[in-house]
């Protein structure tokens, strides 16, 4: 993908066949480490020349992402589609004119890409200690964006919302100051996405980097204050790159697990259920635009209307959830707890609450009390026949009430992740057990 014949020479990576000049969130370089990392455990040796080679091709595509999607250049990212065709109220790939679309997850899909590329040149420069240097570009730029979504002078200009808790895309024009798209989607949980942990001595190593953080954590406290957990180790003196700050991540924890909301008994759903009879409606330019609650095949012609992100549950994300749950319970530890449902008076720790979410997941594949399985909904076939009822496809995405399987019947590209969450099943909930994050 990152080939002359198909990344393009300006850095742009196109996202599908059928439109080359979209693009998909910027995930080939979290992939590439995940891929170091395991070819290093499997075979003992690291190879850094493939690392390498991602990373120079990935420095361009940065570099297009920053100066096409940053309309403002102030750090908000306008990314278009991003892959959750209909999740907005209008297609946010094209916008009604002299309208612009600073992304909640655009910005945050950024901020992951500055920290994968942050990490990759960290581990090459233990083969060459020159990458130390271009490490300190991509923490600041991380620092930058996480400040620039978290802007603590000028709420108007946050993606955070401290009224509702949450994180919302802003629409954004010359004529009036920018307005809240006050959408209770999935869009809110991707600041969570990437986050990860290493030991608070980790950059001891790298004396150049180390030297140049530490300059500028004490010369620019007004960006490093918004995301405190970053500088300052946690209880078991790690660190964490993340987003968001205990209180925040408290708040959208909070909708997160609420049955009412984004918690389905069968995972998290992509829209939250308040929509239902909430309906998020917008006026602008003499047009109406509306987001419903709508769980299972969608309501709307957007995308063609064979793909739904208005509230059903999608394995992709929810396994990003599991992901970011396992790094933030090994930066804040046991004692961190949150109500599980919320309402519930259930108090759980972050690895606790990934188990239950694993199992909610897993119940959309596993037989019932009756031996039925929810994928395969009201079919009788399916669900009795001794023929069919062990031949579970792997659907697109689920129904968000039901866990009914919907749109394309095997879409194992990412519903396939469910084998990683009944692998983690086994067992009690560790922070040890969550997947490895490569330690810089």
């Amino acid at each position: 993908m990152l080939r002359e014949w198909y990344m393009r020479p300006n850095g742009q990576i196109p996202a599908y066949e059928w439109d080359f000049g979209d693009v998909n969130p910027p995930v080939l370089s979290m992939a590439a480490v995940a891929v170091f990392d395991i070819e290093r455990r499997r075979t003992g040796v690291a190879d850094y020349g493939f690392l390498e080679r991602v990373f120079q091709k990935m420095l361009l595509n940065f570099t297009w992402w920053v100066n096409r999607k940053d309309a403002q250049g102030n750090n908000i990212f306008q990314g278009g589609f991003l892959g959750m065709d209909n999740i907005g109220a209008f297609d946010r790939g094209r916008l009604p004119p002299g309208y612009l679309l600073g992304q909640a997850d655009g910005t945050s899909w950024m901020a992951a890409f500055a920290k994968n590329l942050l990490t990759i040149a960290l581990i090459l420069a233990k083969q060459n200690p020159v990458y130390e240097d271009v490490a300190s570009k991509f923490w600041e730029h991380y620092i930058y964006v996480a400040n620039a979504m978290n802007n603590l002078r000028d709420p108007l200009m946050s993606l955070w919302d401290e009224q509702d808790g949450f994180f919302y895309d802003h629409l954004i024009s010359q004529d009036h100051e920018p307005l809240a798209l006050r959408a209770r989607t999935m869009v809110g949980f991707v600041p969570i996405f990437g986050a990860s942990t290493v030991p608070a001595d980790t950059f001891d190593r790298y004396p150049d980097f180390n030297r140049r953080r530490d300059w500028f954590i004490a010369h620019r406290p007004d960006l490093v204050d918004s995301v405190g957990p970053m500088v300052v180790p946690g209880p078991g003196n790690h660190l964490i790159l993340g987003l968001v700050r205990p209180d925040q991540l408290r708040r959208m924890l909070a909708a997160m697990l609420d049955e009412d909301e984004f918690l389905s008994p069968y995972g998290v759903r992509s829209v939250s259920r308040r929509h239902k009879d909430h309906p998020m409606v917008l006026h602008l330019d003499g047009q109406e635009y509306r987001l419903d609650y709508e769980p299972g095949e969608s309501e709307t012609n957007l995308f063609g209307g064979n793909s739904n992100w208005r509230g059903p549950i999608w394995m992709p994300v929810n396994f990003m959830i599991l992901l970011a749950l396992g790094e933030y319970h090994v930066y804040y530890g046991d004692d961190f707890t949150v109500e599980c449902p919320t309402g519930s008076g259930n108090m759980m720790n972050l690895g606790q609450v990934g188990q239950e979410l694993r199992t909610r997941l897993a119940h959309i594949f596993l037989r019932d009390g009756s031996g039925r399985r929810a994928v395969f909904g009201a079919c009788e076939l399916f669900n009795t026949d001794p023929n069919w009822r062990d031949l579970i496809p792997f659907h697109e995405y689920f129904h968000g009430d039901t866990g009914r399987g919907c749109g394309a019947s095997h879409q194992t590209g990412w519903t396939g992740l469910v084998a990683q969450v009944l692998m983690s099943l086994v067992g009690p909930a560790r922070p040890d057990a969550r997947p490895t994050v490569p330690v810089v």
